[in-house]
């Protein structure tokens, strides 16, 4: 039987709107994408593996909503602004852009960090979310949108051994101020959003560090791991949605208040 919470909604609070989400091929990213098309959202998923991007897409589908996939290798800007020309040749606009693709080696020490740990998470990072964002502006500013990038607790209180991480999610949180800065006076919103959930490379983390899953958990207000769609997901409609139309410029943090204590 069909889960009723994952049916498209019959009247939407993303009704008529398009949005772009980078990394929806899986994890946090494909949470997002689908809880926005819950809502209503006409979804561009985009990933680097173009068959992820296609089983995104067909849930949502089956589901009774509409997505296009696209594969995308963010650091490249030709191949970002192609995706956001197929988007706006599809759906005539850009609403929402969600920033969620990120590559980094983590579990490295800061002393052991190399060059290339560094461009990895820098490029596909900071560059990757900067070149959407420059790409999506032209067609935000025409009735204003949100903007919603990823950031990372990681950077937020320097969890040791993600260096690299750390540097670009913090690097994004800055390039968002700026941003929410700048172009509220186009009606356009842009929020950080640092989640704690059950991804792929969160599941890696918890297997290779179970101990230090247990002390996290013992430590979080509320004491279990957050899912993608229904705790990460629907954050992001908020932010994606009217009814944060006043808030730009923040760091919320979707963690269970894993922050608090870490």
């Amino acid at each position: 039987m069909t889960d009723p919470r994952k049916e498209r909604n019959a009247v939407g609070r993303l009704d008529g709107k398009t949005a772009i989400v980078t990394g929806s091929g899986q994890g946090v990213g494909r949470g997002i994408a689908l809880a926005l098309a819950r809502e209503g959202a006409r979804v561009v998923v985009v990933g680097r593996t173009l068959s992820k991007c296609e089983r995104t897409a067909a849930e949502i589908k089956s589901a009774g909503g509409t997505a296009l996939p696209l594969a995308c290798d963010v650091t490249r800007r030709d191949e970002v602004n192609a995706v956001v020309a197929e988007t706006v040749r599809a759906f005539g606009g850009v609403d929402v852009l969600v920033n969620n693709a990120a590559q980094s080696r983590v579990g490295i020490s800061l002393e052991a960090t190399t060059d290339d740990d560094v461009s990895l998470a820098f490029s596909s990072g900071v560059l990757g979310t900067l070149y959407f964002m420059q790409a999506c502006l032209p067609h935000l500013k025409q009735h204003g949108g949100k903007v919603v990038n990823l950031g990372s607790t990681a950077g937020v209180v320097g969890q040791a051994g993600q260096t690299a991480y750390a540097i670009a999610k913090e690097g994004i949180r800055a390039l968002s101020r700026v941003a929410a800065r700048e172009w509220g006076r186009y009606g356009i919103t842009v929020n950080v959003m640092c989640p704690f959930a059950d991804s792929p490379g969160n599941k890696q983390w918890a297997e290779a560090y179970p101990q230090k899953v247990e002390n996290t958990l013992a430590t979080m207000a509320i004491k279990r791991i957050g899912t993608c769609e229904e705790d990460i997901g629907r954050a992001a409609v908020f932010l994606a949605g009217r009814d944060s139309d006043y808030v730009t410029g923040q760091t919320i943090m979707v963690d269970g208040g894993a922050h608090i204590t870490a």
